[in-house]
């Protein structure tokens, strides 16, 4: 292990353990307990890697990442820090650390993490390391708004516990990212991350080979509301198989897992074995003000592939705030990226985002001046309906009543652009294929299944 080291705590004893360590392992080393000097160093060009507590004298370790950053692009910085609360864990993520250790710390282990950085310097010293980068396929688990908020507290809360998690959603919310960043953050980082399918179980040692993979590391159920209720019974059983060195179990669904209970498509013994904790992933339309975030992401990203650089005007951007997104941060992901290919200037314009927009499949936007939410038309209907009744009340039961008539036209609307396709129709509206027969027969509708030529 070779480069220059900074590192800065308060504590001389760290300092000097530090120092002695790093330096029989062949670093060049300069240690201070000042967050000033430790940041001249950073501008005078010092440095290959940064190992600097949170609490300082003279300000905060935490608040100088995106200065480093800033002004040393690519230079890993490890945090450590005596605050050992989740929420340290989870600042230091969000500020871009290359890595976070809590005090007392395990010195083989601190060394270990060291050497990576210094070896990731070496490799791209150019590159900026963000957590959101982890695949080129990843969604990125962006956003200020209160309710991915609540979904980074959650991360922080569960990612050191052995407890199972089940993470709900629409399609191309980023489900498969939440699980995979509560791994990344974990102590099980090290450790084996294994996406199962229904397939991944079948057979007399399907489950076992299935442990064995995982080995004390995170398994993973994707979209499990969609496995054979058969699969679902292998699943309970190894559950309560599993021994000391038993993997941290996630699960992700897009259906409505206690929907799918009444029906009897999903197992009741397994959904509270998965539901440990449950985290419900809001869609794009629920917190539009995280779209500025993650289009200037997308855009940034497109122009560092080697795509010239884009900007949306601001009446693009208010399109996109007003657009309902139906398929989420995915979507909004392709819409930039056809923009940057089709754009003409350096500025999207709103017409361009119109164009684009109105090849998507979605619904009517959600937000905007010439149209009413269908809340809007929904309430409408009903005050209407309570004035008939003058002073007395209507009959009992008006909300089975109320559902009944929205709900029956929208799966007869649903399967008729599906060409009666209940596989497809299924998918199109976010339930399970044994609700949606149900739902069919309780509601009296008639399936013609035909060729969609559209």
């Amino acid at each position: 292990m070779d480069g220059t080291v900074l590192v800065a705590d308060d504590d001389r004893t760290i300092r000097t353990v530090l120092t002695q360590a790093l330096t029989r392992a062949g670093c060049k080393v300069h240690a201070t307990s000042s967050i000033v000097t430790l940041m001249r160093w950073v501008d005078e060009g010092k440095g290959d890697l940064v190992i600097s507590d949170v609490v300082m004298p003279d300000g905060n370790g935490l608040e100088q990442l995106p200065k480093i950053a800033e002004a040393r692009p690519g230079l890993p910085v490890i945090v450590i820090s005596a605050q050992n609360t989740i929420m340290t864990a989870i600042q230091a993520a969000e500020a871009e650390a290359y890595d976070y250790l809590p005090k007392p710390f395990d010195l083989p282990d601190l060394m270990k993490r060291a050497a990576r950085a210094l070896e990731v310097k070496r490799r791209a010293p150019a590159r900026r390391e963000g957590r959101d980068e982890a695949g080129d396929g990843d969604l990125p688990l962006i956003g200020r708004t209160p309710a991915m908020q609540g979904i980074y507290r959650l991360v922080a809360r569960v990612m050191n516990t052995p407890l199972s998690v089940l993470i709900t959603g629409e399609s191309g919310t980023g489900k498969s990212l939440i699980a995979r960043t509560i791994h990344d953050f974990s102590d099980r980082r090290t450790l084996p991350y294994v996406v199962a399918s229904a397939a991944d179980l079948e057979g007399m040692d399907g489950p076992s080979a299935l442990l064995s993979r995982a080995k004390g590391g995170t398994l993973v159920f994707d979209e499990v509301g969609d496995f054979p209720v058969e699969t679902q019974a292998r699943i309970v059983r190894m559950l309560d198989a599993m021994g000391e060195s038993a993997p941290q179990v996630m699960a992700t669904s897009r259906g409505a897992l206690l929907e799918q209970m009444e029906d009897g498509s999903f197992r009741e013994d397994l959904y509270y074995r998965l539901a440990g904790v449950t985290m419900s992933v809001p869609g794009l339309r629920d917190r539009v003000d995280d779209i500025p975030l993650l289009v200037e992401h997308f855009l940034a990203r497109s122009e560092r592939d080697g795509a010239p650089p884009r900007r949306l005007s601001d009446s693009a951007l208010d399109l996109c705030r007003a657009y309902s997104w139906p398929g989420n941060v995915r979507q909004l992901e392709n819409v930039v990226l056809r923009l940057v290919a089709t754009a003409t200037e350096d500025e999207i314009t709103r017409a361009e985002v119109e164009i684009v927009l109105g090849n998507q499949p979605a619904m009517e936007p959600l937000r905007g001046a010439d149209s009413d939410k269908l809340s809007a038309s929904v309430a409408k209907h009903l005050r209407r309906y309570f004035d008939l009744h003058g002073a007395e009340l209507p009959p009992p039961g008006l909300y089975q009543r109320i559902l009944r008539e929205v709900e029956a036209p929208l799966i007869e609307i649903a399967l008729d652009a599906t060409g009666g396709n209940q596989a497809r129709c299924a998918d199109l509206l976010g339930i399970n294929r044994n609700t949606l027969r149900k739902k069919i027969t309780d509601l009296d509708l008639h399936v013609t299944r035909r060729r969609k030529l559209m």
